[in-house]
């Protein structure tokens, strides 16, 4: 091990901070949250569930909800870690940006602790200079989804349980913080919380003929940490709605990691060529640490380096399996690439490359360029129509999304009533196409009514100015919008993405009770 309170001859004094674990961590904290605030948010994943966390903010804060209806695509840890965000700052784009911050922040945390207590202070900060500052990282720290969280989880869990079997039998402390860090995975995103743990760590245990250690991991504590921190909130909702479990588990992990109808559908070797994009200026360096690790051959730490090599290899091949692939996904990887690439950067006796710092630099006006980029052009973003909307719109009045979702002007108007959402319901493509139609349309198996009273008949637009209130209509732009036929309709607003229409209430011909139900949901 390198000793860290020494400066090699030749290179620079390593300042005395970075050996600090409050210092570095909280830099670290600063780095991801400093620009959080600086972009709306951006369709569709960080409207959507930016909304559903606003609205568990405004319910009861235990069953995720979009427009209304329970939304179970995906459990509650990121929209927990929101909704405090919302109690302390309001809703605002920076506080539905906490949840990845927090996974991004526990990912360069667990990895920084574990590389300065194996190899010293600089290798610890080199890596972790490199995870901070590549693009993948930074922007997934502060892209409001739940990938950031789910993989800041599960590489608490492996470093955990690592530190828990790096010297021989498990270490009691180390295992349960592991299994309550695989709880926290499941509650972030799903089974793969402590599928992937256990793909890492198993086989790598298992390499070693170490097969007493992997089965002392199922310590009976262990899986009680586990089970207290995963199970009670699913076991909640399958009581409240008993078509729960089919949903959430068979429908969402086993259907939908087999299926070939999901979006974007991609060739296995996809992540093949993304992750050296996403990783980039780093990238270039994986041939410098694998020509490293030639010329150390047996000196080198092979069980650690092992483990790194072993948890990247098992992300990546375990998320080209399943047709549809998301760059997100390979999330968990990040920290042993990060680790690997870091290799050439510093040499056994703590000196640095002399390319270090210049690419450090680059790489970090790099990703700040990104986000001041993605602020400029905001692609997609009904902002300017939400901010609109928040200063006209009464309680009283009704607001419709037609032919989108916008989740993001709803999340930047701060309905207080929930939105009707108008489209071709009976189309036969809803429940067919992978979108956020069918996702809507999926949720009547658990309220119904409420879904029918949401999900509103695209061709009725016109009666809904004979309920007597105002109503106020969403819609992209197009130069045939569906909101003029609506009797007395006015634009408001012709924003960047999406316009604003207003209609007053209308003296109709037809009785108010021919239109009272807006039509029955997909499938009720």
């Amino acid at each position: 091990m390198i000793d860290s309170r020494k400066s090699p001859a030749g290179t620079p004094a390593w300042p005395a901070w970075t050996a600090s674990a409050p210092h570095v961590l909280a830099l670290l904290a600063v780095w991801l949250l400093f620009t959080a605030w600086l972009r709306p948010l951006l369709l569709p994943d960080e409207g959507r569930y930016g909304e559903v966390a606003r609205q568990m903010w405004l319910g009861d804060g235990l069953v995720p909800v979009l427009n209304g209806v329970p939304f179970f695509h995906k459990p509650p840890l990121t929209y927990w870690v929101d909704m405090l965000g919302m109690s302390m700052f309001g809703p605002t784009t920076f506080s539905v940006r906490l949840g990845p911050a927090l996974g991004a922040w526990l990912m360069g945390a667990a990895l920084w602790l574990t590389l300065r207590r194996r190899q010293g202070v600089r290798p610890a900060g080199v890596a972790l200079a490199v995870l901070a500052t590549t693009p993948f990282f930074f922007i997934g720290g502060q892209y409001a989804n739940h990938d950031m969280l789910v993989a800041g989880t599960i590489t608490a869990a492996v470093l955990s349980i690592y530190r828990a079997v790096a010297d021989g039998a498990p270490v009691l402390r180390w295992l349960l913080l592991g299994w309550a860090f695989c709880g926290l995975a499941v509650l972030s995103k799903g089974l793969i919380g402590v599928v992937l743990p256990a793909l890492v760590i198993g086989p790598w245990l298992l390499a070693q003929g170490r097969w007493r250690d992997m089965l002392r991991l199922l310590n009976p504590l262990g899986l009680l940490v586990f089970a207290a921190v995963a199970l009670p909130w699913m076991l909640a909702m399958q009581q409240r709605y008993p078509d729960f479990f089919d949903y959430f588990i068979v429908e969402q992990h086993f259907r939908r990691f087999a299926g070939t109808t999901f979006n974007n559908v991609q060739p296995r070797y996809f992540y093949l060529w993304v992750l050296p994009l996403l990783t980039l200026p780093w990238a270039p360096w994986a041939a410098a640490s694998l020509a490293r690790l030639r010329a150390e051959g047996r000196t080198a730490d092979w069980r650690w380096t092992g483990l790194l090599l072993w948890w990247a290899l098992v992300v990546l091949v375990f998320f080209s399996m399943p047709a549809s692939k998301l760059v997100g996904y390979i999330m968990p990887a990040l920290a042993p690439v990060c680790a690997l690439l870091a290799l050439p950067l510093i040499s056994r006796e703590g000196t640095l490359h002399r390319w270090l710092r210049p690419t450090l630099l680059g790489a970090a006006l790099f990703c700040l360029a990104l986000v001041g980029t993605l602020a400029w052009v905001a692609p997609k973003s009904g902002q300017d129509v939400g901010r609109t909307l928040r200063g006209l719109v009464t309680p009283a009045d009704v607001v419709v999304l037609v032919g989108e979702s916008f989740n993001d002007v709803v999340f930047e108007a701060r309905l207080t009533q929930v939105p009707l959402v108008a489209s071709d319901w009976d189309d036969p493509d809803v429940k067919r196409r992978d979108s956020w139609r069918k996702e809507l349309a999926d949720t009547v198996r658990f309220d119904p009514a409420k879904v029918a009273a949401v999900l509103y008949p695209i061709g009725q637009l016109p009666a809904l100015v004979c309920k007597g209130k105002r109503v106020w209509l969403v819609e992209g732009q197009t130069d045939q919008p569906r909101a003029a036929a609506v009797p007395g309709a006015v634009r408001v607003l012709r924003g960047k993405y999406a316009q604003l229409w207003r209609a007053e209430p209308q003296p109709c011909g037809v009785p108010a009770a021919a239109t009272a139900n807006p039509g029955r949901p997909p499938g009720g």
